[in-house]
């Protein structure tokens, strides 16, 4: 074993195999992977050895089809078979909600380039005979679905990997990770000590021990795992490969194993498996069968195929392997720990380990991993994310595999967790909550205790109309709503302006007033959207997508100057109400001695204020497009603001709204938000934001890019349709059609209702910009006329703003 190392990579399972033989082909030679015994130990072994393309991210089933793709590949370079099996797979629907949910799946594929067929329950029988019909109502064919051999496929890498120049030492352990001064890392292991330049942790099921090796608590639980295996099956003799199928309702999988068929369930009383510590003992090792959990799944199989009943079972696996809360993986560099990265929680690793592998060496190569991995960064969970939230979370995810998720689906596990003052005044007004990070926010207003619950449906659902009276107030009167749920920064310092003018896109504000600005990676495309709220000349506020509050102190650290500056994270210390409609200010401006006119406090003003008695920080903005103001103040002071302006709102029919009504109402003014219309797989001129792009301030991170993206114009534009749609609204990744194809997808829908039509965001190519009709929006399988609008449904002009 080598004593040096650009990189050592812990763990041989098939991610880790991945990430080495990544860093090869992205030109890192001098790299190691250490395993604690052999390689596949751990969960690679024991796995089903399933790929699909499909997810509910389009950008992870991206990354899904590259390593699909990537085997046929691997194969030639390493010499070593991946036992690749390709007969495709078929989804079957038992109910219409699911056969509408495969409408929407075989959509989002069209415009990722899959080929997915919907067929009828008779067509299912006869491309996969061993169903009884009468429980389907239809399928969702792919021809790119199969299974591989996960012992062929973890040494393929490796051995492409080796040829690349790596080194791959098994049977050594990694006791402890010790941090140098300078960003390197000293790997302890019980056959000696290596210097590396980085680490990654592609740990597995060890992946939380190796992050307690460096004070980090990752948010991943392993979960016991079944599946057997048939007897062989005399309908398969003589047949070709049986597909690969998921069976919705019963919850289970099964493909081809020999003349056999292995079948497995993701049941709903799924149990953790070790959930504080991983034994380092464990290697291929199995736990015990317990079939009687996974009874009820079997049986609807049986059920749903007869075949399979009829013969005996010659193998049980139950294994287990690891989950983060959403089921995605944990990607990326770890803020404040230089130099270490991870790669775990993979639960698809033969679907989405070439993928993994390919976007982390592209991070750690070239400092970006160039594609829009943000579903999968480790950045996207917080502090919140603890080990019992951890294992609440997981279960659920486990447990709803097979299972839909509606578009106005809450889920309940861990709830509640994390509420502001308010939350009581809230839960007292029939407020239906949301969970955002952990944080309880209101999403509407019922008009009852017994009607504060929401029918999960594709449709518009039972909170429509209400959600209709909560846009009206806001419009013709005045609303108010909670802001809570907003990611906050404080940067203070000589400074300031000089480091947020080159992190930012835009130049930073004068005192007193706000600037709306992009942030932008080197390759000039969105990684944020941030308000700048100037108090002082050397204290700025940033207000910012609070699910991004990791990503963006990773960001920051990162580009920090040596001195002069500090950036606070604050998101729970300052929590925010918002007043906003025609009415609002009146209602304010009887409530603080401050000159509220637009005079005096115009558009885009920030103060400190006394708000009745309340010391508050107000800045003249709202993201409804119509006048209104946020005001924040610190956490003590949110109750006694709450009762202030309810009671002096009174007179002025201000009404609550939520989070439901705050997303139409930006949709009507074409507001984009981060991580639907602004992600970083799109530039500051495609999507909109140009005019928030100052190229005359000097250098900035991206603004080469962005320069080019200026003169270039982009490839692609973010646009408002109107839709022709009666009952059920885009809600994102539709695919958007011109003249019969495929032209674009949708960020963000929803019914406009103060202009009463149904709308959507989405980018096209920016040739067909200019045209607006010849469009169809696909909604649940139906494509809608749609109608490109040339600017914001309700008052393009933005004069309601400013009033």
């Amino acid at each position: 074993m080598k004593s040096d190392a650009r990189v050592v990579v812990i763990g041989g399972g098939v991610v880790g195999a991945s990430v080495l033989y990544h860093l090869t082909r992205a030109g890192w030679k001098d790299v190691l992977l250490l395993e604690r015994g052999e390689l596949t130990c751990g969960s690679t072994w024991h796995a089903a050895g399933g790929m699909h393309t499909l997810n509910g991210d389009p950008n992870v089933a991206r990354l899904q089809q590259y390593t699909i793709n990537l085997y046929k590949d691997l194969e030639r370079i390493s010499g070593q078979s991946c036992g690749l099996h390709m007969p495709g797979g078929i989804m079957l629907a038992g109910t219409r909600e699911r056969f509408d949910w495969l409408k929407m799946a075989q959509a989002r594929g069209r415009y990722l380039g899959m080929d997915l067929e919907l067929i009828s329950a008779d067509e299912a029988a006869r491309v996969f005979p061993i169903i009884d019909k009468r429980h389907f109502v239809g399928a969702l064919l792919d021809p790119i679905e199969g299974h591989v051999d996960p012992y062929g496929v973890t040494h393929a890498y490796a051995k492409a990997a080796q040829i690349g120049g790596a080194q791959v030492v098994r049977h050594t352990r990694v006791i402890d990770l010790k941090a140098r001064r300078d960003g390197s890392w000293d790997v302890i292991t019980e056959g000696g000590n290596v210097h590396a330049e980085h680490v990654v942790n592609a740990g597995g099921l060890w992946a939380r021990e190796v992050g307690r090796m460096v004070g980090l608590e990752l948010p991943i639980l392993a979960m016991q795992h079944q599946y057997l295996i048939t007897e062989d099956l005399p309908a398969l003799k003589g047949q070709k490969e049986l597909l690969t199928c998921i069976d919705f309702e019963g919850e289970i999988y099964t493909r081809q194993e020999r003349a056999g068929v292995l079948l497995g369930t993701y049941e709903r009383a799924g149990v953790p498996w070790s959930p504080l510590q991983t034994p380092w003992d464990f290697t291929h090792s199995l736990l015990p069968e317990d079939l009687d959990r996974i009874a009820p799944s079997l049986e609807v199989g049986f059920q749903h195929f007869p075949a399979l009943g009829e013969v005996g079972i010659r193998k049980v696996v139950n294994g287990p392997f690891t989950f983060a809360p959403d089921g995605n993986p944990l990607v990326g560099p770890v803020r404040g720990l230089t130099n270490f990265w991870v790669a775990c929680g993979v639960m698809a690793g033969f679907s989405q380990g070439g993928g993994v592998g390919l976007a982390l060496s592209q991070w750690m190569v070239e400092g970006d991993p160039g594609a829009d991995v943000w579903a999968m960064d480790v950045a996207r969970y917080g502090d919140w994310a603890t080990l019992a939230y951890t294992n609440a979370k997981v279960r659920e995810n486990y447990s709803r595999r097979f299972r839909i998720r509606f578009p106005n689906e809450e889920l309940t596990a861990a709830r509640p967790l994390r509420t502001t003052p308010v939350y009581e005044r809230l839960q007292a007004e029939h407020a239906v909550f949301g969970d955002y990070c952990g944080l309880e926010h209101a999403l509407w207003f019922a008009p009852s205790a017994a009607e504060a619950t929401e029918a999960i449906t594709f449709h518009r659902s039972n909170a429509h109309p209400h959600v209709a009276a909560e846009c009206q107030a806001v419009r013709e009167a005045v609303g108010l709503l909670e802001i809570s749920n907003y990611g906050k920064f404080e940067v203070t310092g000589p400074a300031t302006e000089e480091w947020l003018s080159y992190v930012m896109a835009n130049r930073a504000p004068k005192v007193g007033r706000i600037a709306l600005t992009p942030m932008l990676n080197e390759r000039g495309k969105l990684i944020g959207d941030f308000t700048l709220c100037r108090l002082a000349a050397e204290r700025v506020f940033l207000i910012c997508t609070y699910a991004a509050q990791e990503y963006y102190r990773r960001w920051f650290e990162r580009h920090a100057p040596p001195q002069g500056v500090t950036v606070r994270p604050c998101a729970m210390e300052y929590v925010g109400l918002s007043v906003a409609g025609p009415r609002s200010r009146a209602l304010l401006q009887s409530l603080t001695r401050a000159d509220l006119s637009s005079a005096a406090f115009p558009f885009l003003s920030f103060r400190q204020l006394d708000v009745g008695m309340i010391p508050a920080l107000v800045g003249r903005i709202s993201f409804t497009g119509d006048l209104g103001y946020e005001i924040w103040v610190t956490t003590e002071y949110q109750r006694a603001l709450y009762d202030l302006l309810k009671a002096a709102g009174a007179e002025q029919g201000l009404k609550l709204f939520g989070g439901r009504a705050l997303n139409t109402l930006r949709i009507e003014k074409s507001f984009g938000t981060w991580a639907r219309e602004y992600r970083p797989i799109y530039g500051p001129y495609e999507a909109g934001l140009g005019r928030f792009v100052d190229l005359k301030k000097g250098e900035f991170v991206g603004r080469a890019a962005a320069l080019e993206e200026r003169d270039s114009g982009g490839a692609l534009r973010l646009v408002t349709f109107t839709v022709d749609a009666s009952d059920a609204d885009a809600s994102g990744d539709e695919p958007v059609w011109h003249d019969g194809k495929v032209v674009g997808w949708v960020t963000s829908g929803a019914y406009g209702h103060s202009v009463r039509q149904s709308l959507a965001l989405a980018y096209i190519p920016a040739t067909l910009a200019g045209e607006s009709s010849g469009f169809e929006i696909e909604i649940i399988g139906e494509r809608r006329k749609a109608l490109r609008q040339p600017a914001a449904i309700f008052d393009p002009a933005g004069s309601r703003m400013r009033a």
